[in-house]
């Protein structure tokens, strides 16, 4: 039962270290309530929108090392697979699902890099890659964020020899990235998802 509850305990951890909400404090510090401007999300794209490059690079730097340490301590501790892929899909749900803003959030694409970076690297690499080509070629954020995050499982899938865990959570966290985009997914459907550049409403 300790097993279970330090483990649990941890999990707990990972949701609370993927909750800090960097977007509010970064734009705060601006002056700026992130979550009444722009989209009123609080990723790194609102932030570079609505208060300014510098604090963009700051949420884009900080929110995927939150999810490095919330996996990076489990896998430290020698926790089983299955525990750090929940503690990793924890740690993406507290930036989406934040218990500190109402249980809301932002899309959790960052954190999501930041878990992945830790428990495979060079999926991580090539799914980045795989983002920033479909972000040059398409100048849309959202796009090139959901290319990339849904990119992951499929090519664990094609590989064939990835284990169970790190499968399972690459498509679960594939799939909350498309439900966290559905508002995207309809505005790009209907050709007004705003392109990288417009940094203010206009």
């Amino acid at each position: 039962m300790s097993g279970v509850l330090g483990s649990l305990a941890i999990v707990l951890l990972a949701y609370l270290m993927g909750a800090i909400p960097t977007g509010v404090l970064v734009a705060r510090l601006r002056g700026v309530d992130i979550q009444r401007v722009g989209s009123g999300n609080i990723g790194a794209t609102n932030v570079l929108r609505s208060v300014g490059p510098w604090s963009a690079l700051l949420v884009a730097l900080v929110d995927p090392l939150k999810g490095v340490l919330a996996v990076w301590v489990p896998t430290a501790l020698g926790l089983d697979p299955w525990w750090v892929a929940v503690a990793a899909l924890a740690a993406v749900a507290g930036n989406g699902f934040n218990v500190f803003l109402g249980f809301r959030g932002g899309k959790g694409v960052a954190t999501s890099l930041g878990v992945f970076v830790v428990i495979d690297p060079w999926i991580t690499l090539t799914a980045t890659v795989i983002f920033a080509l479909t972000l040059v070629f398409g100048r849309v954020v959202s796009l090139a964020s959901l290319v990339g995050v849904c990119s992951a499982p499929v090519m664990l899938l094609v590989l064939g020899n990835a284990d169970l865990p790190k499968t399972v959570l690459a498509g679960a966290l594939a799939l909350l990235s498309v439900w966290r985009h559905r508002d995207n997914l309809v505005r790009l459907a209907a050709g007004t998802e705003r392109r990288l550049g417009r940094l203010r409403p206009g």
